[in-house]
């Protein structure tokens, strides 16, 4: 990731409205820590079968954002739902229809492949008797099959992020999300994650991702921009890059945060 995306930063834009099923949503969504805002009145809505992608520094309020919306974290005010589950009062409600998988996903080293995706399933209470089937589809799309017997310790970092993710789909879930799940995977797996992720939009599961990498980010319907806990931008990688009169996203990145930067100067 290049230095400059550590300073993203640009002026709020007005949210999309959208007429299918809502699968996530937010209003005026903060949190506080202290004296710090890590989320500052986020105002977003997500459609049922969206690949959404969440870029930003660290520090933005990416995982704030991710631990608010899947019911982890209490926001210090606003609202958040997921599937019309609000993430405060229902939120053991809401965990039926979500899976996170966060940047240190919890996979056992010492126990196999076939082994760690049970235990997952037990703890989210999958029938024995419907588990077999779900395991097996979930081993040949993430292409895992052939080393279902091997140790996750004993897995490569592409081949651990994919466990990771074939233990969070378990319980089938309607809303997936992924706070940076390729960070430190090498290219080529990378790309099959991503593949297995298009996957799954054909059967209509939301997909909420952050990422630190534009490549990815161009693959999404939408993007969001956090800096300083502030959403600056959420539209899609061709408007951005349309808007700024640029080809590629870094340049719009670019071009934004200069803008930015002089109107906070102009302000002071």
């Amino acid at each position: 990731m290049q230095a400059w995306i550590l300073s993203l930063a640009c002026r709020q834009m007005p949210i999309f409205c959208w007429s299918k099923m809502t699968a996530i949503k937010s209003v005026n969504l903060t949190r506080k820590f202290g004296e710090l805002t890590a989320l500052d009145n986020l105002n977003l809505e997500i459609p049922e079968g969206e690949i959404f992608g969440l870029v930003g520094p660290d520090g933005a309020g990416k995982t704030t954002t991710m631990r608010l919306v899947t019911g982890i974290l209490d926001p210090s005010g606003g609202e958040a739902w997921v599937y019309n589950k609000h993430t405060v009062k229902e939120a053991e409600a809401l965990k039926e229809n979500i899976a996170y998988m966060s940047q240190r996903f919890g996979l056992y080293e010492e126990l196999s492949v076939i082994e760690n995706i049970n235990f997952y399933a037990d703890v989210y209470g999958v029938a024995k008797e419907k588990r077999a089937e779900t395991i097996d589809r979930l081993l040949s799309f993430s292409g895992l099959l052939p080393f279902k017997q091997r140790f996750a310790g004993k897995l490569s970092g592409g081949m651990k992020q994919k466990l990771g993710l074939a233990c969070a789909l378990i319980h089938t879930p309607r809303v997936l999300f992924l706070d940076e799940p390729t960070n430190g995977v090498d290219p080529v797996s990378r790309r099959d994650f991503w593949n297995i992720l298009y996957d799954l939009l054909k059967e209509k599961v939301t997909i909420f991702c952050s990422t630190c990498y534009l490549d990815e980010a161009e693959r999404c319907r939408r993007v969001g921009l956090l800096h300083k806990g502030k959403l600056l931008r959420c539209e899609s990688p061709e408007a951005i890059k349309k808007e700024c009169n640029v080809k590629t996203l870094e340049q719009a990145f670019i071009k934004i945060i200069n803008e930015y930067e002089k109107q906070v100067a102009d302000n002071k």
